[in-house]
């Protein structure tokens, strides 16, 4: 089950990148103060963004077992569901227990994203004081963010009707009005192979069953809540024969339903 990401890491890209973030991406500072030093952490970075992309969906309105849905996906596969759901009742907002609670039931992600050879025990996810205050710092952000480029329209979007052969699997963060976003919880900018993610979403939008959510989009957009930058780049600057060959090459649709 080959998901976006998956495929990106298969796919060699241009010099520069098929999006390239150096040249495109307009970079803004939102202004809010940077967790404390990332280094402390004793939790992965990646289950920390993702814990961090979760807490701000129910912290804009999303219901906990929606913003979780992977997780509760991970969880069916490992036959753990039971667990999963005593864990999202603890969940209530961004005190220290919803936050440590929301750390372990996103090691469930693994089980569905990677499968369930890549699943390692929740129970061993134990977030130090550090990493709750960074989780808590980074969901905070990421709501002022949203004060500012919100209303979200759609969180954890998928692609139903879009996906293909190489790509079967993947799901983006937020949508606004006019915007995909994605969350990255980095300490580093994006890079080519996040302008592509996106860049895929969108495309994937476009086929999928959801389309007419998708034709109205104008930009395609980060937020780091580590960094506490914004970058966006316009849909309009990237070139058709690049979306062309992004739609062909890398997502694997036919050259007769190819959109550019």
């Amino acid at each position: 089950m080959p998901s976006v990401t998956q495929r990106i890491a298969q796919v060699k890209q241009p010099r520069g990148g098929y999006v390239s973030p150096t040249k495109m991406l307009a970079n803004i500072s939102l202004g809010v103060q940077p967790p404390f030093d990332s280094k402390a952490e004793n939790v992965s970075p990646g289950l920390v963004g993702i814990a961090v992309d979760y807490l701000t969906r129910v912290m804009t309105g999303t219901q906990v077992k929606q913003a979780f849905k992977i997780s509760f996906f991970g969880a069916g596969l490992m036959d753990q569901r039971d667990n999963a759901e005593a864990l999202a009742s603890r969940i209530k907002g961004l005190d220290d227990d919803s936050i440590v609670v929301a750390c372990k039931l996103v090691g469930y992600d693994s089980a569905f994203r990677a499968g369930p050879m890549a699943f390692r025990p929740v129970e061993d996810i134990n977030p130090n004081e550090e990493t709750v205050e960074n989780v808590r710092a980074m969901v905070e952000s990421g709501l002022k963010f949203f004060e500012e480029y919100g209303p979200v329209t759609h969180d954890g979007i998928t692609f139903e009707g879009g996906y293909t052969e190489p790509v079967n699997t993947g799901d983006g963060d937020f949508m606004t009005a006019d915007t995909i976003w994605d969350f990255k919880c980095s300490v580093k900018p994006p890079t080519s192979r996040h302008t592509l993610q996106v860049a895929m979403y969108w495309l994937m939008g476009l086929h999928s069953v959801h389309a007419e959510d998708y034709r109205s989009l104008k930009r395609l957009g980060f937020f780091n809540p580590r960094l506490g930058n914004v970058y966006t780049l316009n849909l309009a600057d990237i070139p058709a024969e690049t979306l062309h060959e992004i739609e062909v090459s890398v997502i694997g649709y036919d050259e007769s339903a190819a959109i550019y």
